[in-house]
């Protein structure tokens, strides 16, 4: 449980809200929910669940061999434990768009988005990858849009068009994506302000700008893209690259040290620990059940 738990709707009005304020909504990937909750902690507006990075946490590589089972299990745990909106990589669909809105909507996800890669589908910031036909992806969104019950649950639309079929192939199937539904529009791979900028003012929508590192767009601030117009800027792997190389790194050093004495400074502490997971309250919470479960028994 969470001890200020929003429930989901509310979840999504807020997100909603947030949206409308016209201040660009910073929300970095979480590959567990221990991270959400430092997220949430750091004061972020949102939590952002990757699916490469859900491949990655398994051990595979981002090529759509996740299912539909292990990426919605993951995002509600990751959901569960924070009050912040929680937006989740559905990759291509996975085998029915209407289960698969379904099943995170009830999960308690904020929002989703969807590509028109094919199923076979790559990471937006490699090459040669190769896309379903215009229709097919408003297909997509019709029947994502027409399967949830909340009007506040978003769908984003993805595309990763622009280094297929250019950047005006791109945005003239973006704007076909909102005339089916899609109330967000997410524009991979994008280069640098020029590109960014002539997106915003062909698409009258809410976008998504996707930061990621080692790709192919330049790193922008978020003051750069809010004054450019973007509504969400996501830090997708961001999370997953800092643990994995400190966690590589220490495991090196206890190998080749024989013990960890060299790198404790580079430790959470199991203090800050039991701080992030609210251990005291969660003890408080457990002595109160337990003592009145005993009452009248003694």
């Amino acid at each position: 449980m969470h001890f200020i738990e929003k429930k989901a709707e509310q979840k999504r009005i807020d997100f909603d809200n947030k949206l409308k304020s016209k201040k660009i909504l910073r929300i970095p990937g979480a590959y567990n929910p221990l991270t959400a909750k430092l997220i949430e902690e750091i004061g972020y507006d949102g939590v952002y669940v990757s699916g490469g990075v859900m491949s990655n946490d398994l051990g595979y590589p981002d090529i759509g061999l996740t299912t539909l089972n292990d990426v919605s299990k993951r995002s509600e745990q990751i959901a569960r434990v924070t009050n912040l909106p929680t937006v989740v990589d559905i990759d291509t669909g996975f085998n029915s768009c209407k289960e698969t809105i379904e099943t995170f909507e009830s999960s308690g996800i904020t929002s989703v988005h969807i590509e028109d890669q094919i199923e076979r589908k790559r990471c937006g910031h490699l090459d040669n990858k190769e896309l379903i036909s215009s229709e097919q992806m408003i297909k997509k969104i019709k029947e994502c849009v027409s399967s949830k019950k909340d009007k506040n649950f978003k769908i984003i639309a993805r595309s990763d068009a622009k280094n297929v079929e250019g950047l005006d192939k791109m945005i003239d199937r973006c704007k076909s994506y909102i005339d089916a539904g899609a109330e967000i529009i997410f524009p991979e791979a994008l280069r640098d302000e020029s590109e960014f900028e002539k997106v915003r003012k062909s698409l009258d929508c809410y976008l998504l700008a996707n930061m990621t590192e080692f790709g192919k767009s330049k790193l922008l601030s978020f003051k750069e893209l809010e004054n450019i117009g973007y509504n969400i800027v996501i830090y997708p792997v961001t999370t997953q690259r800092l643990a994995m190389k400190n966690v590589e790194d220490g495991l090196r050093a206890i190998f080749n040290d024989g013990h960890q004495n060299n790198i404790i400074d580079r430790m959470q502490t199991r203090k800050r620990l039991y701080e992030l997971v609210e251990y005291e309250k969660y003890n408080s919470l457990d002595e109160k059940i337990y003592n009145f479960s005993t009452e009248g028994h003694e």
